[in-house]
């Protein structure tokens, strides 16, 4: 082989980009045809499209672009047009940035970037891109710099995912801004004023507004706003019904109402009332209560405005805050008043006895109704020694007593044990006594014994010499309240934790399926090497091993899609002491002589649901887990026990029955903090190249698929406990069954088979198998090449799809297949695992790497 062409088989290797630049015209080029590139230029170029890091070398002054498979895929629908292009051609919308990287760069220097921003336009459309971007001069021969590589990581995703994470910790912020800032306010609009002009400024509406109804349930008013400079104040009366039917609909159901633009979602009609307020983009929450609208909190944008959830999250949560202050403030201010009105009538004592005695029971009855009214809060009177002297409904209705089992006895009856103890009560009257007013939350306890999260405000009381007479004291019962910030916490934390879990399960999954598409091309031209080679024990040899290679390949990739939950199970009747009595001699060989195995196992033990692959290499997985744990050698024992488990028993399971297969060791063990991360993917705690991080979760990720879970303990020195759950099955004993032999490879009949696949490899590789057994072969690099065919020939008897495509996946391309032919035969290709369960069951499975006689067998059974 000629030194150009040994080059161009180089590049060849590299994958598509390898071969578009060894295909590519390069004569119109500065850099001339591939014969003529200097020995320099020819070695960055294989460094590149070998490269697994999406990379592009700008070449010459002009900065010729060549790049790799990684850079094609960021460049989007820019590839492969930009490929040999000026870079200033290429990108003209940063050209100016790429002006200065090739002037840096060619003068030897190097520029680094991290999350850096650029408007790029890779769909047709501009869009933000965030990249670390590494950029190192490139040299000719004669040690000069001739070119620019770039190293091109986008991490957008990442960027906006701290963006959200930000916005998310700037609203607790806000929100505990605003509490601090409207705590000391007792006057309903002083709360509302404080409340509607941070909420404006910080959404940056035009307007933001509150309103009561009026008691016919249409009529509201609007009793303050706050408006940004140069919009006129909404402030005034108006009817709900002029605002359109969905308002009214929406708010008196307690629902909010959301309005992105008033002329594109509401009918003419019914948008004229938001065009009076100069609204054209609304949210109002109401609030609703004994099932009547009472009030509403409203903003609104002059232009249209795409609201999004955390908008939406957070005028709720303002709006819930400032009434819950407005109720508590209200209701201290009747107090307030009403003990204004009496120390009024005290002054006035000795000129207007019989008048001040009239009213001093007016006033009573009045405060007697409005105390015995109010539900929501328990309200009552302590003697200076803390007993009840007084008690309402909404005291009965939150602590269970009747006036007639309370009064008289000490409030301390409230408190939970731990804070008798403590000498709670006692401080707390101290405080109110000395400073005039406790305030204060925490767990207080019901007549029945339930506790709940109080909100308590202990105020002194003092006669007209200034004397203590008693307390009054309030008592709100806050536990939704808590109860729902701490629901939303959790909600979040696990959302984080579930994003992060399927990035790295998708990502995981990905690497997959390419591995499997390379494996499939190497085992198929392995098994045609072996039928076409002379006979010859060394290159038999040679090939064997090669094929044992790609074989444990084959099963780093299940483990991978084990551990993202994407590869196919085959769920089996299996009788766990059978397949570990199978799995003794292999158990024992991996071990080695310095561990003794020890199993114990019920003679009835119930069969189970399971992948008896999986199952083995899980079992052997914890095994060599448990041996690596002991290097002095020990014993490792394998049990197993039937239990019926209940919801919540055991994390992941259902209720139901299982067997619980257990691998025991009485090694190392692990402490709390490795313990926690032990079944996290790629945490391994043994030295580089001993271990992949994948195999607990890959044993993790296949029992949730099967309906089962996995749980570990483990003491430090103590040694540990793997257990792995399965769900009991009814039925016979499955085993694994295999007489060892090769099996012969049927003849079938030669049929017209068209191949549809983007990998060219893989496509190459399959056609020649298939024309190997003696069939005709068309091929078709994508899903809409293969329908012309289709539509061109009539003699095409079976179609071979892969799944993962880009432009049309495999499922749609069968899905148009059956439109046009419904009763042509198909096979689905893939290594991926998932497949839209609507293809149906006549729809045959392949899954990759396949070997010939998976092949052919898929093919006899597909189209006879």
């Amino acid at each position: 082989m000629t030194e150009p062409a040994a080059y161009g088989a180089l590049l060849e290797t590299g994958g598509e980009m390898g071969r578009r630049i060894v295909d590519h015209d390069w004569s119109d080029t500065p850099l001339g045809p591939i014969r003529c590139w200097s020995q320099s230029l020819r070695a960055i170029v294989a460094f590149i499209v070998h490269s697994p890091v999406p990379m592009v070398m700008l070449w010459g002054e002009d900065g010729i672009m060549l790049y790799n498979d990684g850079y094609s895929v960021f460049a989007g629908a820019n590839h492969p047009r930009i490929l040999g292009c000026r870079v200033r051609e290429g990108w003209p919308e940063v050209a100016d940035f790429n002006d200065n990287v090739m002037k840096v760069g060619l003068a030897g220097g190097t520029l680094a970037y991290r999350d850096h921003l650029l408007s790029l336009n890779r769909t047709g459309r501009f869009e933000d891109v965030w990249m670390n971007l590494d950029y190192s001069p490139v040299y000719d021969d004669d040690g000069r710099p001739a070119g620019v590589l770039a190293v091109v990581v986008e991490t957008t995703a990442m960027v906006k995912a701290a963006a959200a994470l930000r916005e998310s910790e700037e609203t607790l912020r806000f929100l505990d801004t605003l509490g601090r800032r409207t705590a000391s306010t007792t006057n309903a609009d002083e709360i509302l004023a404080i409340t509607t002009r941070m909420l404006g400024e910080k959404l940056d509406v035009a307007i933001c507004a509150y309103a009561d109804m009026d008691e016919d349930g249409d009529g509201f008013t609007i009793r303050g706003d706050w408006t940004r400079a140069g919009t006129t104040s909404i402030v005034g009366h108006y009817r709900l019904a002029d605002f359109g039917g969905m308002a009214v609909e929406r708010l008196n159901a307690g629902q909010p109402l959301i309005i992105r633009d008033s002329h594109c979602d509401l009918p003419a009609g019914e948008r004229a009332g938001f065009d009076r307020l100069g609204a054209r983009a609304t949210i109002c929450i109401p609030l609703v209560k004994q099932q009547r609208l009472i009030a509403v909190m409203a903003v609104h944008d002059a232009e249209p405005r795409q609201w999004s959830a955390s908008d939406l999250t957070l005028i709720r949560e303002v709006a819930e805050r400032s009434w819950a202050h407005v109720e508590r403030a209200g209701i201290e201010a009747e107090l307030r008043a009403t003990a204004d009105r009496l120390r009024e009538l005290n002054e006035t004592l000795e000129q207007r006895v019989e008048e001040r005695s009239t009213a001093l029971e007016r006033s009573q009855t009045q405060f007697r109704l409005l105390v015995q009214g109010v539900t929501d809060y328990a309200i009552f009177m302590l003697d200076t020694d803390g007993r009840v002297s007084s008690w309402n409904a909404g005291a009965e209705r939150i602590k269970g007593y009747t006036p007639q089992e309370i009064v008289g006895r000490h409030f301390s009856t409230f408190y939970t044990d731990e804070d008798r103890e403590r000498g709670e009560p006692a401080r707390t009257l101290e405080t109110a006594r000395r400073e005039g007013r406790y305030l204060a939350e925490g767990w207080r306890q019901r007549k029945d014994g339930t506790r709940f999260r109080a909100s308590v405000v202990i105020d002194a009381i003092h006669d007209d010499a200034g004397d203590l007479i008693g307390f009054a004291k309030i008592t709100r019962d806050v536990t939704e309240r808590d109860e729902a910030h701490r629901e939303l916490e959790l909600a979040r934390e696990a959302l984080f934790q579930s994003q992060r879990m399927e990035a790295i399960g998708q990502l995981t999954g990905g690497i997959a399926h390419d591995f499997n598409n390379l494996l499939a091309a190497v085992l198929s031209g392995l098994e045609l090497l072996r039928k076409r080679v002379p006979a010859n024990p060394q290159i038999t040899s040679l090939l064997d091993n090669s094929v044992k290679a790609a074989e444990r390949g084959a099963a780093l990739t299940q483990r991978m899609l084990a551990f993202a939950r994407r590869q196919e199970l085959t769920a089996e009747i299996v009788h766990i002491p059978a397949l570990v009595a199978d799995m003794m001699e292999l158990l024992q060989r991996s071990l080695g002589p310095t561990f003794i195995l020890e199993t114990r196992f019920r003679a009835d033990l119930p069969t189970v649901s399971a992948d008896v692959n999986q199952l083995e290499m899980a079992l052997l997985n914890l095994a060599v887990n448990a041996r690596d744990a002991m290097p002095e050698g020990g014993t490792i024992t394998i049990d197993a026990i039937h239990r019926n488990v209940a919801d919540g028993e055991v994390a992941g399971l259902r209720t139901g029955r299982y067997v619980r297969l257990t691998v025991t060791d009485n090694g190392s063990g692990m402490d709390a903090a490795t313990l926690a991360r032990a079944s996290d993917p790629f945490f391994t705690t043994k030295g580089v190249g001993k271990g992949t991080g994948l195999g607990l979760s890959m044993v993790h990720g296949y029992l949730h698929q099967l309906g089962g879970a996995f749980e570990l303990e483990s003491e430090v020195s103590k040694g540990t406990r793997a257990h792995i759950w399965l769900p009991v099955r009814k039925g016979g004993v499955g085993q694994p069954t295999s007489d060892g032999n090769a099996e012969a490879m049927p003849a079938g009949t030669p049929h017209n088979i068209l191949v549809v696949d983007d990998d060219a490899l893989i496509l190459k590789n399959t056609a020649a198998l298939l024309e190997d057994l003696g069939h005709q072969v068309l091929i078709a690099p994508s899903g809409d090449e293969a329908l012309a065919l289709i539509e061109q020939r009539e003699d095409i008897d079976l179609l071979i799809t892969d799944q993962v495509m880009p432009g049309m996946t495999g499922s749609e391309l069968v899905a148009q297949v059956r439109a046009r032919r419904p009763m042509l035969p198909i096979i689905l290709a893939t290594g991926y695992g998932e497949v839209p369960s609507e293809l149906g069951p006549e729809i045959r499975r392949l899954n990759k790497p396949f070997t010939q006689l998976a092949l052919n067998r898929a093919v006899m059974q597909a189209a006879g």
